[in-house]
């Protein structure tokens, strides 16, 4: 090699003369003698940056893993109440106070607290909790037989996508039955039902899946199926839609802030940089998803819950009850009933309640973006603190 001719070779033993080796190579060795090459010594000191698997991977299993579970902790603690408060809103046909505005459920819940006590508001979330873990246990189980992509990118083709719809579709259509079994947990009155036990959601789930037949005024849950499968799908769609565009163009206007700058500056892909636009497009999406989708779901909602014998809150007084008495015939029934009887702030019921819920979101992305900015630097002044000089 070019540089290296005038270093000796390395080995092991005596050297011998170039004649009495029998080859034309300047200063052979002798038959029985190891040579030891440059490759064959192992270098016993690893560095995080000659591994592609090391700290960059471990930094974003750690922040995905305490994400998803901060993200279910505030659904089942923070949020819960305030998807109780909404339901029992969106419900009431007979109210008159519609609480779009989040300040007049705050007289609403210190009288509930004064009369049922502050754990009313968390009723039903076990049973929420169930029908999330049996969705993602159907989605699971339905990927393994039928190979249906779970998720989509970008680069999926058509044959992947249609897959995946159809996954979601089968997944909430076995799930419906026991969406409305949860869906009553939710809403009814403590002080005037029966508190339901811990797995009673998957019993009142089969008995309606079971029993086809129309008595009164409920409604099948097969009729059900339908309206429930496409409010689900194409929410899901449209939330999705809506976070790669926004995602993206907070990517380019980033990008573009920069280059009237002069050049991009170091921290324009980083970790925090990532990590803050994919907070702000979920929320920004999920918002305007949610918005755009309410009186869809109060729609849906109300025909789940109609000729259930379902007794909720009063929300105009926080002090009394009230049976749901509807008589819909279908989901175009219900909506123009809607907008007949209680005019188009009708669909938005209880919206006070979902600002509410939308706020814990805020503060909760704020807390997981600065536990992840955390995580990332004191990772990396660790691992650039236990790194040695290599020889």
């Amino acid at each position: 090699m070019a540089g290296l001719k005038d270093h000796k070779r390395v080995y092991r033993g005596k050297r011998t003369r170039f004649w009495e080796g029998g080859n034309n190579y300047s200063y052979p060795y002798k038959e029985g003698e190891e040579v030891i090459h440059p490759s064959d010594v192992s270098d016993e000191h690893i560095y995080p940056e000659d591994c592609p698997f090391t700290t960059a991977l471990i930094l974003k299993t750690y922040i995905a893993a305490g994400c998803g579970l901060a993200t279910l902790i505030t659904e089942t603690l923070l949020i819960h109440p305030f998807t109780v408060l909404k339901r029992q809103c969106q419900v009431n046909p007979g109210s008159t106070k519609y609480h779009i505005i989040p300040f007049t459920l705050v007289p609403v819940i210190m009288r509930l607290h004064q009369t049922q006590g502050l754990g009313t508001l968390w009723k039903g979330v076990g049973s929420v909790l169930l029908v999330k873990g049996m969705m993602l246990a159907i989605e699971d189980f339905i990927y393994k037989i039928t190979l249906w992509p779970k998720e989509i990118t970008r680069n999926s083709s058509l044959k992947e996508f249609v897959q995946h719809v159809l996954l979601k579709c089968v997944s909430i259509g076995l799930a419906t039955p026991f969406f409305s079994a949860s869906l009553v947990e939710t809403v009814q009155s403590e002080i005037a039902s029966e508190k339901p036990g811990i797995l009673d959601v998957f019993r009142d789930g089969a008995i309606r899946l079971v029993d086809v037949s129309n008595k009164g005024r409920l409604i099948s849950v097969y009729a059900l199926l339908p309206p429930t499968i496409a409010y689900e799908v194409c929410k899901y769609l449209f939330n999705l839609t809506v976070l790669r565009i926004t995602s993206h163009s907070m990517q380019s206007r980033k990008k573009y802030t920069q280059e009237l700058q002069g050049a991009y500056s170091k921290d324009l892909l980083s970790e925090e940089a990532i990590l803050d636009i994919e907070l702000q497009s979920g929320l920004v999406s999920m918002f305007i998803t949610d918005v755009l989708f309410y009186p869809w779901e109060t729609v849906i909602h109300r025909l789940h819950l109609q000729g259930t014998r379902t007794i909720i809150d009063n929300l105009d007084t926080g002090r009394s009850v009230t049976p749901l008495l509807t008589g819909y015939s279908g989901t175009w029934d219900c909506y123009h009933t809607i907008i007949f009887t209680e005019g188009p702030f009708g669909f938005y019921k209880g919206f006070g309640a979902y600002l509410f819920a939308f706020t814990m979101e805020i503060i909760l992305a704020r807390a997981i973006k600065w536990f992840g900015v955390k995580l990332i630097t004191i990772l990396s002044s660790a691992s650039k603190s236990t790194r040695k000089p290599s020889h």
